[in-house]
């Protein structure tokens, strides 16, 4: 039986968790949106040449994409790996994954070089990232959350999802160095590579830092009910982790779906759209575009662990839901402010929508985790978050930048995240407060539940 309470581990040994999930997610996440930065900056000519260069960027934001379609698959194969081996193992594993497509990329001919082979190839490198990312978020979201106890387990576990703004800041930093120090002409050529051949030194690093951590103790704790239950019931077989979180869990998983709509679709117009649109509605530089999303996602990783901590005091409904419907009002005033033209303005604009997105994307960690039992955690989180990708994430630059080449306004963009908003506003609203649950508490119940499951098949057959 679960011990009723998690005891949390030392202060000095979370701390090296939790910078362990920190240095992981960052390098992913550098290594995903180096992509998504390129894409709108040179992957249009230097892979899908000869076309108008609106539709350059739509072919390029294309492949950008195709990672999200990848995410899905990658949060089933590491959710069922994850929730029966552990979570450390598989984390290396998306680890060395996401690296060696990102180093590979920047060894990638281009269509001047192979023809028609090179936006093939970078498309599969892209599948790649995107399977390892799938499971790289549950997974180091949930060990820090498996660490922790319940009294301050959103303030920790926001902790991962600093890597986001962390690897954006890295990968927006790099592209922001050398488009100042190189000339156009160098970083179409060759510039734009550095910043994909460093991630093999990040991965390394990165690598060194994940192998010295311990497995969750609520992750080895629910391996050993598991194994006491078989050994008492030499006919039981226990469920694979996607069927456990389909029946138990299917409302939790339709949650996790509608909260990430407004968190994902709002953060990709932000970040990565906003090179577009700033570029070539609001007459902005490339390299001004680039600074404003760097100091804005600088105060976006300061945020994160305040909304995080907040969380642990008033619950993660409310924090959430500050979210979802402030990102929905600061729509309009966002483009207005980025029509400007200014500098100041423009950094105003992305800022503030960090910080709204902060409110929804640092209490989801731990708001996700305490949504599902130990043995199907990783496989319920990664599904919930990873299948909205697909229609959240994944189109959202290229819905913009369509909506843009068709209408030629932010209007219809404004409207499209507003109509995000309300289906978050909508799925966090419907959902029941987590943030007094204990993990262990949680693995009880479920072991209740999974015994009256195996006695209702047992009855069937």
């Amino acid at each position: 039986m679960a011990s009723g309470t998690t005891a949390p581990p030392p202060p000095a040994s979370l701390k090296r968790i939790v910078a362990a999930s920190l240095i992981g997610t960052t390098i992913e996440w550098y290594d995903f949106f180096l992509y998504g930065s390129a894409a709108a900056l040179v992957f249009n000519k230097l892979f899908f040449p000869g076309s108008d260069p609106l539709v350059g960027t739509l072919l390029s934001f294309l492949t950008y994409a195709v990672g999200f379609a990848a995410r899905p698959i990658g949060a089933l194969v590491f959710g069922h790996y994850g929730d029966r081996l552990g979570r450390k193992k598989l984390l290396v594993l998306s680890l060395l994954l996401m690296g060696g497509a990102t180093f590979a990329i920047g060894l990638l001919p281009t269509h001047a070089t192979i023809g028609t082979a090179a936006p093939i190839l970078l498309t599969v490198l892209r599948l790649v990232q995107g399977f390892a990312l799938g499971g790289e978020w549950g997974g180091a979201v949930l060990l820090v959350s498996e660490h922790g106890d319940a009294r301050r387990r959103g303030f920790w576990a926001s902790w991962p999802q600093t890597g986001a703004p962390a690897g954006q800041l890295l990968a927006t930093g790099v592209l922001s160095f050398l488009t100042a120090v190189l000339s156009d002409a160098a970083f179409g050529s060759w510039g734009w590579r550095i910043p994909f051949l460093l991630s093999g030194v990040l991965v390394m690093v990165g690598l060194w830092i994940r192998l010295s951590v311990d497995e969750s103790p609520v992750f080895k704790e629910a391996l050993a009910q598991a194994e006491a239950r078989k050994a008492a019931d030499a006919g039981a077989v226990e469920k694979m982790p996607l069927v456990a979180v389909l029946r138990h869990h299917w409302r939790d998983v339709l949650i996790a779906m509608g909260a990430r709509m407004a968190e994902n679709i709002s953060y990709y117009v932000i970040t990565a759209f906003i090179l577009v649109y700033a570029t070539t509605s609001a007459g902005v530089s490339r390299q001004t575009a680039l600074n404003a999303v760097l100091i804005a996602s600088a105060v976006h990783f300061a945020v994160i662990p305040a909304w995080g901590a907040l969380s642990d005091r008033v619950g993660r409904r409310p924090v959430y839901l500050v979210g979802a419907v402030g990102i929905g009002l600061w729509m309009f005033p966002f483009f207005s402010l980025i029509d400007t033209g200014g500098f100041g303005n423009l950094i105003l604009a992305v800022t503030v929508g960090l910080v709204l997105h902060g409110a929804m994307y640092a209490p989801q960690a731990a708001f996700f985790s305490e949504m599902f039992a130990t043995r199907m955690r990783y496989s319920g989180a990664s599904i919930g978050a990873q299948f909205a990708s697909v229609a959240a994430g994944a189109p959202a630059p290229l819905i913009a930048t369509a909506l843009l080449a068709d209408y030629g306004d932010s209007t219809p963009i404004a409207l499209y995240v507003i109509a995000a908003s309300l289906l978050t506003i909508v799925a966090v609203g419907v959902a029941k407060e987590t943030r007094h649950r204990d993990l262990a508490d949680m693995d009880t119940g479920a072991e209740v539940a999974a015994g009256a499951a195996r006695t209702e098949d047992a009855g069937v057959h």
